[in-house]
Order: structure tokens, then sequence, then C-alpha cells
């Protein structure tokens, strides 16, 4: 199914970019929990964002779209060669107008706050930046963890630079929340940027967008998501899942410490 069914909408639409062949956990999307693939849990969480009018998981692999049809979702099929999730969005909304407003949404992180969503785009509808991203405070111990991206900002709330090493030295450290939003067309143009340096030392590629000169605005929010990288950390939702059935995204931060594990 192509993009054609995201068309002539007002409000943002929200697309979860999944691929089936991951390098850790081979299959991730439709791993399942309680009978339902991670994918839904993603999606079901979108949904409850108020901003968002219509979603879309765009994949290669026909299973992961079987999958996302079968609880009634839409999904896009997408070419198999793409670098990265970025570029499996642009492929995607092919077809949108300039300014439709694209929320790209990790298709691993099932605990993502959909009121966080909510600000992320409010963020971008003053379209005083070509990307909006979202940080929380992190502990210092975990800031030192190179799979945890911090970021800085400048007085004004835009991002000075996103780093996996511990910024600042010291003072208060910010955990880039991976949530993007940004016009269709911005979208198609950061896709056809050059790579750049600092992108390819850190192995971040919202430096990109910085580094060619683009502003990204960064909203902080107190909630804390993250990612399923690893079997292990779909084991560690599944008891969070089971301690708090719906997992209010307000206890995450306790229930983390109560499990013993840092948020990966």
């Amino acid at each position: 199914m192509k993009c054609g069914v995201l068309m002539k909408v007002d409000a943002a639409i929200a697309i979860i970019p999944a691929r089936y062949h991951s390098t850790r956990f081979p299959g991730k999307p439709i791993a399942e929990i309680e009978g339902k693939p991670l994918i839904e849990y993603v999606y079901k969480r979108v949904e409850k964002a108020a901003l968002v009018s219509r979603i879309a998981v765009a994949t290669d692999d026909r299973r992961i779209a079987q999958a996302v049809r079968s609880f009634g979702g839409t999904a896009i099929m997408t070419r198999s060669d793409h670098p990265s999730g970025t570029d499996r969005l642009a492929e995607a909304v092919e077809g949108l107008s300039e300014d439709t407003l694209i929320v790209n949404v990790q298709g691993d992180e099932p605990m993502i706050d959909p009121g966080d969503i909510d600000r992320a785009i409010a963020a971008a509808r003053t379209r005083d930046a070509e990307m909006v991203t979202l940080m929380t405070k992190i502990a210092s111990p975990d800031a030192v963890d190179p799979n945890r991206v911090k970021v800085v900002t400048d007085r004004n709330g835009m991002a000075l630079y996103f780093s996996r090493s511990k910024i600042p030295s010291r003072g208060t450290c910010f955990l880039h929340v991976g949530l993007y939003v940004y016009s269709a067309g911005f979208l198609k143009k950061f896709t056809k940027l050059e790579r750049t340096p600092l992108e390819v030392a850190e192995g971040l590629e919202q430096l990109r967008a910085l580094e060619h000169g683009y502003r990204i605005r960064v909203v902080q929010v107190e909630s804390e998501s993250w990612g399923i990288d690893t079997p292990e950390d779909l084991e560690r939702f599944k008891k969070i899942r089971g301690q708090t059935g719906e997992f209010p995204i307000f206890q995450t931060k306790s229930l983390n410490r109560k499990i013993g594990n840092s948020p990966v």
C-alpha cells in the first residue's frame, strides 16, 4: 500500500519505520508479547496522541506488513535497500504536500508517551526549526553509557550538539529521546544531504542536520522511553508490563530502578 491513503490531511502523520533484519534481534517488530507483536504496542501508543491524524508502518518485509494489517493498522511497503529508517520514511512520504508534518516514531519503543508526541508536534507547528526532537534528564551514572545519546541546547532550546559521550562534563545531563518531527519537504531534503564528519564520528544521523546549518528544536519532557534492541530488553519490557498492565509512562523511571536495570 502506497502513501496515497495518507494524503490531504491537516494534522501530523506518524510513520513508524520497521525492518525485519536487525543485527541484534532479527524479527524484532513481530516478536510477540502476550500474543501481540511488538509493533502493535508501539502503534497503539501512537494512536493515543491527540495531534496525530494518521499512522502507518513503513517496512520492506511482508511479514511485518501482514502483522500490522492483522490488527487493523496501515502498512506501507518500501524498498529493501534503504540505509536507515529515515530514508525509508522519505520514500513513504512521496506524494505528500511539502508542508505536511511527519512524526518519525521508533518502532522499538512501546513505552513512548503519547503526550510527548503531542508536545513535539505542537513545537513543530511554530516552524522555527527544521526538526523537533525531545530530551529528558538523565542520572549521572547512566550519562557515561555510550549507548545513551546525550544532547545540549542553547538558551532558546535549539540543539548545539548530540554525543555518545557525557555532555556537559559537569552539571545536568540530558538524554536524547529519539523521536523526530519535520515537514515532508525537509525530510526529503535531509536524506539527500551529504554525510558529515561529526555524524560519522558519533554515529548519529541528526548531526548531519546541524553540520549543514539546519536547526533542531529540543523539547524537554519528564518521561523516559527506551528502545528494545535485544531479546533481553524484550524480557524487561514484559516484566514492566506485568507490573503495570498498561505501563503508565510516569511510572517507568521508578520501575526501571526497582527492576535494577538502566534504560538502554
